[in-house]
C-alpha cells in the first residue's frame, strides 16, 4: 500500500516553521491534519454524521483537547496508569477552540459533529495550545463538513516590550500580555488571556498583531485544501419551513414585543413571564390540532421576532431591557466576614447576580500538584466556581464538575492571580470558592470582584483591589450600542461578550466572543475604554465595604513562618525515614514542610496556635544549631556506660560526658549516678577535631572543693586519680 501524504509549510515571523499533512493518519474521519511545529505535533480529526437527529435545533458540536503521555515520555499519574477524563488545562483548551469554531458552522447545519485533537509529540519549550485552533481548522477545511472557515488561533506575547506570535513556554513566563486570539481572514473571533495591568490601547495593539498573523495562517489552510483535491462540501437539509406560519407570527407579535421590551423591567422573571404572555395569545388564536403540529415552529419563530424587537428597540431609544441607559451599572452591595468559622468571606451582588465566595489559607502541604502531560509542578493559588441550578430558579441534577464552571474559574483565577502578593508577604496554599447563588449576567466577573473582597476580609496584603464587567454589543451594521454590565438576556440576544477584568491601573485579564461578522477596532476600544469606566465605578462601590487588606489575619487562621538552614542540615530536621520531623509535627501541634531552593533549605512551620510555632522553630533552630566550646546546656542523658554516660545536648547531637567529669570527687562506678531521660547541666568542652565527636562535662560547673587533707576522697587539682576509668573507644 503506497502514501501520498500532502505537505503544506509556512513560515512565522522569526523564521520558525509550521507544517500541515494529511494523507497519513486517521484516513477514515471526514477531515484529518497533522500540524507540526518543531518537536510538537497535533493529530486533528473530525467526524460528522450524514444526518441530523429529528427535532433537533442546534448544532450538536463536541470538541476535545487531550495529551498524550507518551507524547512527553513520561506515564500517567494514578493507580491506573493511563489516560482518563480530560483535565481543566486540557477543558480549557477543548474551550478555546470550541468557542472559535462554533460561530463558523452554518445556523441550520444540525448533525452530531466531534471534533478530536490529540498531542502525539511534544516540545519541551512550544505550548500545543497555540495550534491546536490551526489543527481543527485544517481538519474542517479539508473536509466536506460545511464550515464558513478557516480560522485559526495563535498566542501573542509580548516579552520586554517586544510583540511575538507563539513565543516559547520560557519567554511566555516572562510575558506582561499573554493572550490567544482567534479569527478568520476578515475578523477576530474570540480572545482570552492576562496582562499585567496593561492600558486599553496595548491591549488593542495585541490583537491586531495577533490578526495579521492568523490571516497568514487562514490562507495557508486555504492553499492546503487545493492541494488536498478542494472537495466540495455536503449538502444538507435540516430544517424544514412554514414561511406563511413564520410571517403570521411575526405580524402578530413584533410590536407587541417591541412596546414591552421598551417599558423597562429590573425583574427577569417578570420579564420572561412578559414575553411568554406574548406568544401564549398568539398560540391561543390556533385551533388545538394546528398548534399541536406547530407549536416547535411558533416557539422558533417567536425567538426571532424577540430577538429582532429587543435590539431594535436598543438601537433606537438607547435604553435596555430592565430600562437602564447603555453605560449603567446594575446596583451593587457586598458584605465582608459573613461566614464567621472561615479564613476570609464576602457577599458580592450586582442586580440579580450574586456569589457568596470563602478564602482558606493553608500551607505547603496544601498545595495542587499538577500532572498533565506537558505541564507538572505545584499550585499554590486554587480558584473554583460552582454555578448551581437553583441559581437561575432552575433544576438541575448535580453531576459534577462542568466545563463552564471550569472555564469561568480560569478566567476569574488568571485575573486575581495578577494582583496576589508575593511568596514573601504571604507564604500561604489559598483556596477561594465562589458559590453563585443568583444568576443574570457575568457571574464570573462577579466571583472576581467577591474574591478580591475575600481575600482582604481575610487579610491576604494584595496589591489592589481587582472588578470584573461583562460588556455587550448589539448592531444592525449601520447602528450599534455598546453595553455596560450585560444581562444574561443581552448575552443570548446580543452580539458580543466580552469580560475585561482588571485595577485602576489596567487590564488583568480579558475573554471575549463575537457572534456577528467583524467587529471595527474603534469599537473595540471604544468598549474597552466604556468598561475601563464600568470597572472604577465597581471598584468604588466595594472600596465602600473594605479598600486595603485587613491588618491581620483571623484568629483560627494558620500562621505561617520560614525558618532558612543551611542546605546541609535539612536531612538532620527532617531525620532517619522522617523520624525527626514526624516527632515535631507530633508534639508541637504544627505543621512543618522543607524545601530545598536556591542551596538553601526553606523550613515553612504553620500553625493556628503561636506557642506551637515557637516551639516548633525552638526545636529545628537548636537541630541546625553549630555547638561551640563553652557553651552550657541542659542536656538529656541518652545512655550510660561503664566510663560514663552519652548526653544529647541539641537534637541529634550528642556528647561524651566522661566518669571523670562527673563530679570533682572521684568516682568508682555509674551505679545509681544518672537514669536514661534525666536532665543534666553540662559543659562542651572539647570537640575532637577528626572525628567531631563532643566531650562535655559537669564538674565544670560545680564549684571547686577546698583542699582538706583531712579528707581521703579529695584530692588536689591537677593529682592523678588513684584508677584510671576506660576510655571511650
Amino acid at each position: 500500500m503506497s502514501l501520498n501524504p500532502i505537505t503544506k509549510t509556512f513560515q512565522l515571523a522569526d523564521g520558525r516553521t509550521i507544517t500541515l499533512e494529511t494523507g497519513k493518519l486517521a484516513k477514515q474521519a471526514d477531515g484529518s491534519v497533522v500540524v507540526r511545529m518543531g518537536d510538537c505535533m497535533l493529530l486533528a480529526t473530525v467526524v460528522s454524521n450524514p444526518k441530523a437527529k429529528d427535532g433537533v435545533d442546534f448544532l450538536p458540536l463536541s470538541v476535545d483537547y487531550q495529551e498524550k503521555y507518551a507524547a512527553t515520555g513520561r506515564f500517567p499519574g494514578g493507580f491506573f496508569k493511563r489516560e482518563a477524563r480530560l483535565s481543566e488545562y486540557e477543558i480549557l483548551i477543548s474551550r478555546l477552540v470550541d468557542r472559535a469554531l462554533r460561530p463558523l458552522f452554518p445556523d441550520d447545519y444540525h448533525s452530531d459533529t466531534q471534533v478530536m485533537i490529540s498531542l502525539i509529540s511534544a516540545d519541551k519549550d512550544i505550548a500545543p495550545d497555540a495550534l491546536a485552533g490551526l489543527a481543527a481548522s485544517a481538519a474542517l477545511t479539508i473536509s466536506d463538513i460545511p464550515f464558513n472557515g478557516p480560522i485559526s488561533e495563535v498566542r501573542v506575547g509580548r516579552i520586554d516590550g517586544v510583540l511575538k506570535i507563539n513565543p516559547t513556554i520560557s519567554e511566555t513566563e516572562k510575558a506582561d500580555i499573554d493572550m490567544i486570539v482567534a479569527g478568520s481572514m476578515k475578523d477576530v473571533v474570540m480572545v482570552e488571556g492576562e496582562m499585567s495591568e496593561v492600558s486599553e490601547e496595548e491591549m488593542v495593539e495585541a490583537i491586531k498583531f495577533a490578526h495579521e498573523a492568523i490571516k497568514q495562517q487562514c490562507q495557508a489552510q486555504l492553499e492546503f485544501r487545493e492541494m488536498a483535491g478542494n472537495t466540495p462540501k455536503r449538502e444538507y437539509n435540516h430544517e424544514t419551513h412554514d414561511e406563511d406560519l413564520r410571517a403570521r407570527v411575526r405580524e402578530a407579535t413584533y410590536q407587541k414585543t417591541y412596546d414591552f421590551a421598551a417599558k423597562g423591567n429590573d425583574n427577569k422573571s417578570a420579564r420572561r413571564e412578559g414575553f411568554n404572555a406574548i406568544v401564549d395569545e398568539f398560540k391561543a388564536s390556533l385551533s388545538p390540532e394546528e398548534l399541536a403540529e406547530k407549536e416547535g415552529l411558533i416557539n422558533r419563530y417567536f425567538h426571532d421576532v424577540e430577538k429582532e424587537a429587543v435590539r431594535t428597540m436598543m438601537l433606537d431609544t438607547m435604553k435596555r431591557l430592565d430600562g437602564r441607559t447603555t453605560t449603567q451599572i446594575r446596583p451593587i452591595w457586598t458584605e465582608i466576614g459573613y461566614l464567621p468559622s472561615t479564613h476570609g468571606s464576602a457577599i458580592f451582588t450586582r442586580g440579580e447576580t450574586q456569589s457568596l465566595t470563602t478564602v482558606t489559607l493553608g500551607s505547603k502541604q496544601d498545595e495542587q500538584i499538577i500532572d498533565g502531560a506537558m505541564f507538572f509542578g505545584m499550585n499554590k493559588f486554587l480558584l473554583h466556581y460552582n454555578f448551581p441550578g437553583f441559581s437561575t430558579g432552575e433544576v438541575k441534577p448535580n453531576r459534577g464538575l462542568g466545563r463552564r464552571e471550569v472555564g469561568h474559574g480560569n478566567l476569574a483565577m488568571r485575573s486575581i492571580k495578577k494582583v496576589l502578593p508575593g511568596a514573601e508577604d504571604c507564604p500561604y496554599t489559598i483556596r477561594v470558592v465562589s458559590d453563585i447563588l443568583e444568576s443574570n449576567g457575568s457571574s464570573s466577573m462577579a466571583t472576581v470582584c467577591a474574591g478580591s473582597l475575600a481575600l482582604m476580609d481575610a487579610g491576604v496584603k494584595m496589591k489592589s483591589s481587582i472588578s470584573g464587567i461583562a460588556m455587550g454589543l448589539i448592531t444592525d451594521g449601520k447602528r450599534y450600542a455598546v453595553l455596560s454590565d450585560i444581562l444574561g438576556d443581552e448575552d443570548h440576544l446580543g452580539d458580543m461578550d466580552f469580560k475585561v477584568t482588571g485595577t485602576r491601573k489596567g487590564i488583568c485579564a480579558t475573554q471575549m466572543d463575537l457572534k456577528v461578522d467583524g467587529l471595527p477596532y474603534d469599537i473595540m476600544l471604544q468598549a474597552l475604554k466604556q468598561a475601563k469606566d464600568g470597572r472604577v465605578h465597581i471598584l468604588n462601590e466595594m472600596d465602600k465595604t473594605i479598600s486595603a487588606p485587613a491588618d491581620d489575619y483571623k484568629p483560627h487562621a494558620p500562621r505561617i513562618e520560614t525558618i532558612i538552614i543551611d542546605k546541609e542540615f535539612i536531612g538532620a530536621v527532617i531525620g532517619p525515614g522522617g523520624k525527626i520531623i514526624q516527632e515535631m509535627q507530633r508534639e508541637t501541634g504544627a505543621t512543618i514542610s522543607i524545601e530545598e531552593k536556591d542551596g538553601k533549605g526553606y523550613v515553612e512551620i504553620a500553625s493556628a496556635d503561636k506557642p506551637s510555632i515557637e516551639d516548633a522553630k525552638r526545636r529545628i533552630k537548636a537541630i541546625v544549631a553549630v555547638p561551640e566550646i563553652g557553651d552550657v546546656y541542659d542536656g538529656k542523658v541518652r545512655s550510660i556506660m561503664a566510663y560514663g554516660a552519652f548526653v544529647e545536648i541539641l537534637p541529634g547531637k550528642d556528647g561524651l560526658l566522661h566518669i571523670s567529669e562527673i563530679s570533682w570527687d572521684r568516682l568508682e562506678s555509674m551505679d545509681g549516678v544518672f537514669k536514661e531521660g534525666e536532665i543534666v547541666k553540662v559543659k562542651l568542652i572539647d570537640i575532637d577535631k577528626k572525628t567531631n565527636k563532643l566531650k562535655l562535662s559537669r564538674k565544670a560547673l560545680l564549684p571547686k572543693p577546698e583542699r582538706n587533707g583531712d579528707q581521703g576522697e579529695s584530692r588536689q587539682e591537677g593529682s592523678k586519680p588513684q584508677r584510671k576509668a576506660p576510655t571511650d573507644n
